[in-house]
C-alpha cells in the first residue's frame, strides 16, 4: 500500500477519536516528514517496504538534524503510535518502532506555586477594567479547578453555573469543576463588569472569557495573561504556565487528601494511569503527600 494513502486514513482515524486540532497538525508534520524522509532519502513509497534499518537511519537523521532529545522522543511517540494503529488495522505485522532505539531523556521536576505565588498574581489584577477583571478571573479559575489551556479559552459562558463548571476536555469529554465560595467572589464581579463591556458588542463567540475582538482568547493571548500575572506578582524561578497552575490544583486536593481515583475525574484523565504519570513531575516534597 501507498505510505501516502494510509498516513491520510491514518488522519482520518483520529480527527473521528477527537484529537484537537493542535496534536493533528503535529501529527501531520510528522508523518509528512517521514514520508518525504523514506521517499527521498531510502526510495520507499510503499508502506509494506518499510524496514527496521529504515526507521533506525530515521531517528538518526532527527538526533543529527539538532533536535533535542525530548524532541525526538515526542516524534518517536507520534511515529509509533501511527505504525501502532496500521498492527491494528493488518496492515502491518508488527510495529518496528518498538525496536528503534532513542536517547533517554531526564525526568524535569516541576517546581510549582505556593499559596502565595496563586494570592499575589490574583491580585495582580483589579476591576477598573474589563481586561483587568478578566484576567484576574482566569487567574483564580485555574488555580481553583485545574482547567487546561483549551479548556479555559473556549469555555462557553453558559458552561459556567452558580456552584460547577461544565468543562469539555480533549476528545470534548465531558468533566464537571467544581466554583469555590473564593473563586464564586471573584466570577460575580468579573460577570458584572463582563455584562457591561458586551452590552453593546455584537460577539463572534460567547465564551466565557472573551478577547477585545469579541471571541475567544488565542492560546498566545492566554499565555500573556499568565506571563503578566507572574511577572506583576515577581514569581521567580517557575515555570508560568497552566500546566503549572494544574499542578498547584492536583496538589492542593493531594494534601487535603483527596483520592487518586477522584483527582483523574477532576483532571480530565482517562485512566488514573495518567495521573500517576501525571504526578511524577511533582517535587519531591509533593511526593510525601501521596506515599
Amino acid at each position: 500500500m501507498e505510505l501516502e494513502d494510509v498516513i491520510e486514513e491514518y488522519i482520518y482515524y483520529c480527527l473521528a477519536k477527537g484529537f484537537t486540532k493542535k496534536t493533528l497538525i503535529n501529527k501531520k508534520q510528522e508523518l509528512k516528514n517521514l514520508k518525504l524522509y523514506l521517499k527521498e532519502k531510502r526510495g520507499i513509497s510503499q508502506l509494506q517496504n518499510i524496514h527496521l534499518d529504515d526507521l533506525r537511519a530515521y531517528i538518526r537523521f532527527k538526533y543529527q538534524s539538532g533536535l533535542q532529545p525530548q524532541s525526538v522522543v515526542s516524534m518517536y511517540k507520534m511515529v509509533s503510535a501511527f505504525f501502532n494503529w496500521c498492527v491494528r488495522e493488518g496492515y502491518s505485522e508488527e510495529n518496528l518502532m518498538k525496536k528503534v532505539e532513542t536517547s533517554k531523556v531526564p525526568k524535569k521536576v516541576l517546581k510549582g506555586f505556593n499559596v502565595d505565588d496563586i494570592y499575589s498574581m490574583i491580585e495582580a489584577f483589579s476591576y477598573k477594567s474589563y481586561q483587568e477583571a478578566r484576567n484576574k478571573a482566569i487567574i483564580a479559575m485555574l488555580a481553583d479547578c485545574g482547567l487546561r489551556a483549551m479548556e479555559i479559552r473556549t469555555l462557553p459562558y453558559e458552561n459556567v453555573g452558580e456552584t460547577s463548571i461544565l468543562v469539555y476536555g480533549k476528545g470534548n469529554k465531558e468533566r464537571t469543576a467544581y466554583i469555590s465560595p473564593a473563586l464564586k467572589k471573584v466570577l460575580v464581579k468579573y460577570e458584572r463588569i463582563r455584562r457591561e463591556y458586551v452590552k453593546d458588542k455584537i460577539l463572534k463567540e460567547d465564551t466565557y472569557f472573551l478577547s477585545y475582538q469579541g471571541r475567544g482568547l488565542s492560546h498566545v493571548s492566554l499565555d500573556k495573561v499568565i506571563k503578566e500575572a507572574g511577572g506583576r506578582a515577581g514569581v521567580k524561578g517557575k515555570r508560568i504556565s497552566p500546566h503549572t497552575f494544574r499542578h498547584y490544583f492536583a496538589l492542593t486536593l493531594l494534601m487535603n487528601g483527596i483520592d487518586i481515583y477522584s483527582l483523574s475525574r477532576l483532571l480530565g484523565h482517562t485512566s488514573i494511569l495518567t495521573t500517576q504519570r501525571y504526578l511524577e513531575s511533582l517535587t519531591d516534597e509533593t511526593c510525601s503527600f501521596i506515599c
